[in-house]
């Protein structure tokens, strides 16, 4: 016999765990589901900051990978999307901006700045973000070239603001979702929704499970998996649908459509007694960092690995349009990401990319994720503007003794050379946003267009990505989103 709840929740990530916890605590007299594809989050690796270096490419990572990129000469680049209680929230770099103020003017009615700070002030209350405790001193040193903290409204640097509680990571899970009375289905992976004349019936799991929702279902599967699911029930573009051989129920041009992420490219500096690795002369602070992090909640392990960064200006001087990611640790450029060594890596990515790309099905049914990295030609150039950028940001960060030359590149700020290391190395943030957007797939009370009973919470819904680290705008999305479907349940 089939389950049934007066609403379900698909995906418990930083968007869906939020939502189900908040839906919750305005509707106690409503039974609700919340349906995760991965196993718990009660892991040493999510709780220790340090473990998420770990967590990439484990079975609590989707692991996806796009097609090949035809700017980067074909390349296939990673998109890891966590796979457990927590999502990607439970397996990143914990790092907390809200965004500019002004990227939400670019969201439409109901989602400007007015209206999402009272969502982010009270998310903030219980995620209680906060300075990064013990930075390293390369990551401190940082706040003496611009100024810190970093914030995108202005050119700045230092260490970061994160979400980790007495040096251990703190969720939206724990925050909003541990100690409600939602229905936490762990281990049920959503394959399609059921529907009846254009209403939602529940959800059918890979399982063959079916589970039933009186008023609704949630989509917050993220930025693949949500227009996956869709997809997968017959609601998305039609021609596409019909090619795929999936019924089609209702036709969504813009499922799958607005695919974009802050696309990003790296220097590695190596030098003996400059950032952490693993040496002779650190073995000793690497054999001791487990009983420090269990005593204490400090030490090496209580890092977020992405401790600090900065916000720099183009050529042009006028406000930020890169975001760097400094990380005061080794971490190779070869086939191994840990090896003998101590140094530290940055990265500099676009805060605002031109280039779109989709997710869509193949003929076999598979995902076909299509970033479309540096498909607008003007991303390319202001990515060698941030290169360059941040080569001089390293060089001015007053890092002492601590200073280690740049290993990888290593090749100078000519045009062939960046353009050589970019197609070669061109990654991204880990940012995925766009492809349910508002306005194009749900309205701005986030309902899907044409289908009763459905609405998506996740940064799919982001018509245009924020300019920083995405987490934040996440979790706000779906506490904004319990609000707005309380509203459309009451007023029924």
């Amino acid at each position: 016999m089939a389950k049934t709840f007066d609403l379900i929740v698909v995906g418990g990530g930083a968007a869906g765990a939020t939502c189900a916890g908040r839906l919750a605590a305005q509707n106690p007299t409503l039974s609700i589901a919340l349906l995760e594809a991965g196993p718990s989050d009660r892991h040493p690796l999510v709780r220790v900051p340090f473990g998420l270096i770990w967590l990439m490419g484990s079975q609590r990572d989707w692991a996806y990978r796009t097609v090949p990129q035809t700017s980067l000469g074909g390349r296939c680049i990673s998109v890891p999307r966590g796979k457990m209680l927590g999502g990607s929230a439970s397996m990143n770099s914990m790092v907390w901006f809200r965004g500019r103020a002004d990227d939400y003017d670019h969201w439409g009615p109901g989602w400007g700045w007015d209206d999402v700070r009272p969502h982010f002030e009270a998310v903030e209350e219980q995620m209680r973000p906060a300075p990064l405790r013990d930075p390293h001193p390369l990551s401190a040193a940082l706040e003496q070239v611009h100024g810190g903290p970093p914030t995108p409204e202005t050119v700045s640097s230092g260490p970061f603001i994160v979400n980790i509680k007495n040096g251990q990571r703190r969720s939206p899970v724990d925050a909003f979702l541990r100690g409600t009375n939602v229905h936490v289905l762990k281990g049920q992976h959503a394959r399609k929704l059921t529907l009846t004349n254009g209403r939602i019936q529940g959800v059918e799991t890979c399982g063959g499970d079916k589970i039933m929702a009186r008023a609704g279902v949630v989509l917050s599967a993220g930025t693949i998996g949500t227009p996956q699911i869709l997809m997968q029930s017959g609601l998305g573009p039609a021609n596409m649908l019909r090619n795929t051989g999936i019924t089609l129920q209702h036709d969504i041009p813009g499922v799958g459509a607005n695919l974009h992420d802050h696309p990003a490219v790296a220097v590695h500096h190596e030098r003996r007694g400059s950032g952490r690795g693993l040496t002779f002369a650190q073995l000793p602070l690497w054999a001791l960092a487990p009983f420090q992090w269990l005593v204490s909640g400090r030490g090496p392990l209580a890092s977020n690995t992405v401790e600090a960064g900065a916000f720099l200006s183009g050529k042009d001087g006028v406000a930020p349009q890169f975001q760097v990611h400094f990380v005061p640790t080794r971490i190779g450029y070869g086939k191994r990401a840990i090896g003998f060594g101590a140094g530290y890596y940055a990265d500099v990515c676009l805060m605002q990319p031109r280039s779109r790309g989709s997710m869509t099905l193949g003929t076999d049914g598979a995902v076909q994720i299509d970033l479309g990295l540096l498909s607008n030609r003007d991303d390319r150039v202001k990515l060698r503007e941030g290169l360059c950028a941040l080569r001089a940001l390293l060089r001015a960060a007053p890092f002492g003794q601590r200073s280690a030359p740049e290993v990888f590149p290593a090749t100078g700020d000519d045009t062939a050379a960046v353009d050589a290391h970019i197609d070669a190395r061109l990654g991204t943030a880990y940012h995925p946003v766009g492809t349910c957007a508002i306005g194009a797939v749900v309205g701005h009370d986030l309902a899907v267009r044409g289908i009763r009973g459905l609405w998506v919470a996740d940064a799919s819904v982001m018509p245009r990505i924020t300019s920083a680290n995405t987490n934040a705008p996440s979790i706000m999305i779906g506490h904004r989103a319990a609000r707005l479907i309380t509203q459309q349940i009451k007023a029924k």
